[in-house]
């Protein structure tokens, strides 16, 4: 992409927006631990992203998720990617045209997540409807080996006590209490980072700037635009992969990335219609 289609913004080592949102990100992350401590108040609780089915969802979130992090190295290193590549962005499109991308591909990768979600729990939620109408040891066995496989091994002994007992109802009933407490917590279970919007400056840098070398570690060169195509690949094998214990939304990264590159084709059709 020829890069004087974009207006510079005058360089600047910190522009503003990317200075402001890292000290947003910043502020969050220690607000997070001292209301907890002081106040017993998780803010990741009401300010991360949830499900729409979940108790926990309200619309906002949508926006304010992008501002919160875990630990140091997860708020460290989305930082540090926002500043390395947001400080060139914004410095050529500028201080407007650059919180417009960020937040397009911060709310883009959270509805993407949203849909992922939405596709997973629905067969989930099918399943489960299956078994309340006939809970059998069998139907509780698969239930439990397709969507909850890291529990298969603690649970053989209720499911073989319960297999010789299948009528029992206190096992029926344990079993309808254990399904419905786990659909309650993967319907809970919070997205919070930074990293779908910094996947889509990543993107963004790659087609602008498509022969500049990355240094992965230090030490290994890549032109940009293969180091995105191959990040962009992992995340989506590790999505499809979907391994149990693999707590990062790679699908909100490849929506950051995917929403950013609609955001630039078009805004680069709009300059080439107004010449």
């Amino acid at each position: 992409m020829n890069n004087t289609q974009y207006r510079p913004g005058g360089f600047r080592v910190l522009p503003p927006v990317v200075k402001n949102i890292i000290i947003i990100n910043v502020l969050l992350w220690i607000a997070t631990y001292a209301f907890k401590h002081a106040f017993h108040i998780d803010l990741t609780e009401i300010l991360g992203l949830h499900y729409f089915k979940s108790t926990f969802f309200s619309p906002y979130q949508i926006i304010t998720y992008m501002f919160m992090h875990g630990g140091f190295l997860h708020i460290f290193f989305n930082m540090f990617a926002l500043w390395m590549f947001g400080n060139v962005l914004e410095n050529v499109w500028g201080a407007k045209r650059f919180l417009i991308y960020y937040m397009v591909t911060g709310i883009g990768a959270a509805l993407i997540q949203m849909f992922v979600m939405w596709l997973r729990y629905s067969h989930m939620e099918a399943a489960v409807d299956v078994f309340q109408g006939d809970p059998t040891p069998a139907q509780f066995t698969a239930l439990v080996h397709d969507y909850f496989p890291y529990y298969m091994e603690q649970l053989k002994g209720f499911i073989a006590s319960w297999t010789a007992s299948p009528g029992n109802g206190d096992y029926i009933q344990s079993a309808l209490n254990f399904i419905q407490e786990m659909v309650t917590t993967r319907m809970n279970i919070t997205t919070i980072g930074a990293s779908g919007a910094v996947f889509g400056i990543l993107l963004a840098f790659g087609m602008m700037f498509p022969n500049s070398l990355l240094y992965i570690y230090f030490a290994i060169p890549i032109k940009a635009k293969y180091f995105v195509m191959l990040y962009g690949g992992l995340e989506l094998y590790l999505g499809i992969a979907n391994n149990p214990g693999d707590d990062v939304a790679h699908f909100a990264h490849l929506g950051g990335m995917l929403f950013g590159f609609f955001l630039i084709r078009y805004w680069s059709r709009r300059l080439k219609r107004g010449r």
